[in-house]
């Protein structure tokens, strides 16, 4: 394998990049062979998760808040991410936009109409009824939960333990790195490079479902604009685009490609959220958003350990599902995505302290969420229609929001700015915006990966980077070409059944953390060669 890396001019370990391929293409013809098959396996093993485990998945999250808001409170908050005199290498507002569009940009355009009008028309809990008020701030309430401090806990929780054992230690920059602690110098033999490896395809997977998925909701933009068909061939040409901007934004590098990108990015979302709230019910807006930051602090608590135990005991005679469907389902795809995210915010990280990390990742993001869902959701629930004279009047036939999502999720944003003036610049420039947010989660993701595979933060060759953001773009495409919307499906149950082992991984980062922690001399902190594993082993 090295000489083929020499060869092929390579910046690599080649164990570690020659079998991640070698695996993504086995996976891929093995998928495209027989996704029925393997769908309904993969289908079966996430259903027993959920199921099962599905507390596992609720717990655990609502402790890595915890656990990241005791770290950034307590003494070690002081610490900083690269010794005593490192400075940040990015600006607040670079910084954000950098961690907002490589994290859950795409989501929030995906869902931001899309899931207030969900639990709008069928509410999470039994006896709220539809397109109530109750419902309304139900909807609300749950969407914020998904996609607030939570979400950002699964992402900052690996990102903290890279950056402090990368950069306060000098350990490579992969995703072994953070269970020094634990492993010792086994992190650089065979278990570590196959944590690298599984940490390398849940990424290439988790954004091929991404990049699936925004393929659909920028065809059906395209469609309500252009009367584009929604084709296979469509979807093909879309994801060709998309890959030949982030393999641009790759070529050009982090601070030329991917941060220009994070910025026009963000003003452009920044721009069409305030066009909502102004060219909207601006006052009805106003104080919704002021009341939804009180309905998230009402309804945190409760909603971080709800488990819905008496749902086959309530009134409908329903059983446990809608959490295994939503917040389950959340939870283990994005912490698929936490050794990418991850390795990406450690690496805009460098120099800030561990309480600026903590506070900054956590808050920032989840109050620009909120904000959005707010605007959006609201919106879009006042449009199909709110209280009870609403609902007599439509009786069993939903809203015209409603029933958009009920035809097609990717097709809720474009149905929403139907109901706005300069509805069609307004759709096409929305469409700008997912493609862009999508490009940027592909070019960042590539320069993760090809950071895992050279445990350095020095970007390798651009041909070995490129490999990595075409690599994605194919797998996308391959899986809508060969296999269709089966390939897709399966491939979103591989990843939710994958979750598992990963959220116990995050799970184990914890500990680790709190291992390195407890033995920092606060009175002496520097960056220094990683202390022997004994050293790190907890006091008796």
């Amino acid at each position: 394998m090295d000489a083929l890396a020499r060869k092929l001019g390579l910046k690599t370990d080649p164990v570690i990049f020659f079998t991640s391929a070698g695996i993504m293409v086995v996976f891929l013809v093995v998928l495209l062979i027989a996704p029925g098959p393997i769908g309904a396996a993969f289908g079966a093993g996430r259903e027993w998760i959920v199921t099962n485990l599905g507390w596992f998945f609720i717990l655990g999250v609502t402790s890595w808040v915890a656990f990241l808001l005791w770290v950034a409170l307590s003494r070690y908050g002081a610490i900083r991410l690269g010794g005593n005199d490192a400075k940040p290498a990015y600006g607040n507002i670079s910084w954000f936009t950098m961690l907002f569009a490589g994290g859950i940009g795409t989501v929030l355009m995906f869902w931001g109409v899309a899931e207030p009008i969900s639990h709008f028309s069928n509410p999470p809990r039994p006896d709220v009824v539809p397109f109530s008020v109750e419902a309304a701030d139900d909807a609300m309430s749950f969407s914020i939960y998904h996609l607030g401090l939570h979400t950002w806990a699964i992402f900052a929780m690996p990102g903290l333990a890279f950056a402090y054992f990368i950069y306060r230690y000098n350990l490579p920059m992969r995703f072994s790195s953070v269970f020094y602690p634990l492993l010792g110098d086994r992190i650089f033999g065979p278990l570590g490079k196959a944590l690298d490896i599984f940490a390398i395809l849940g990424t290439l997977f988790g954004v091929a479902v991404s990049i699936g998925l925004g393929t659909q909701q920028i065809n059906a933009g395209l469609t309500e604009l252009f009367d584009i068909p929604d084709a296979v061939i469509t979807k093909v040409i879309i994801i060709a685009v998309l890959t030949s901007v982030a393999v641009g934004s790759i070529v050009a590098g982090l601070d030329s490609g991917v941060k220009r990108l994070s910025n026009i990015n963000i003003a452009m979302a920044v721009g069409l959220m305030l066009f909502v709230l102004f060219t909207g019910s601006t006052v009805f807006l106003l104080r919704a958003v002021v009341e939804t930051f009180g309905l998230y602090i009402t309804n945190l608590l409760p909603m971080a350990f709800w488990n819905d135990t008496l749902a086959s005991y309530s009134s409908d005679g329903g059983t446990w599902g809608w959490q295994g469907s939503w917040t389950v389902f959340y939870w283990a795809w994005t912490v698929t995505w936490s050794p990418f995210i991850g390795i990406f915010v450690a690496r805009i990280s460098r120099g800030r302290t561990i309480r600026e990390f903590v506070l900054g990742v956590l808050f920032a993001p989840s109050i620009f969420t909120l904000v959005w869902f707010a605007i959006f959701g609201w919106s879009a629930m006042e449009i199909d229609g709110i209280g009870p004279d609403a609902r007599e009047a439509m009786g069993t036939q939903a809203g015209i929001l409603s029933a958009a999502v009920g035809e097609s999720i990717p097709l809720a944003m474009f149905a929403f700015f139907d109901n706005f003036p300069g509805a069609t610049l307004i759709q096409g420039l929305a469409v700008v915006i997912v493609a862009i947010f999508f490009a940027t989660s592909s070019d960042s993701a590539s320069l993760v990966v090809d950071m895992l595979c050279t445990g350095s933060a020095d970007p390798g060759p651009w041909h070995q980077r490129v490999f990595w953001g075409v690599s994605e773009g194919m797998l996308a495409a391959m899986l809508i070409v060969l296999a269709g919307d089966a390939g897709l499906t399966a491939l979103q149950e591989v990843i939710t059944v994958v979750g598992l082992p990963m959220f116990i991984l995050v799970f184990a980062m914890m500990f680790a953390l709190f291992r390195g922690l407890s033995h920092e001399d606060l009175s002496e902190v520097k960056v220094g060669s990683p202390p022997k594993q004994e050293e790190l082993a907890p006091d008796d």
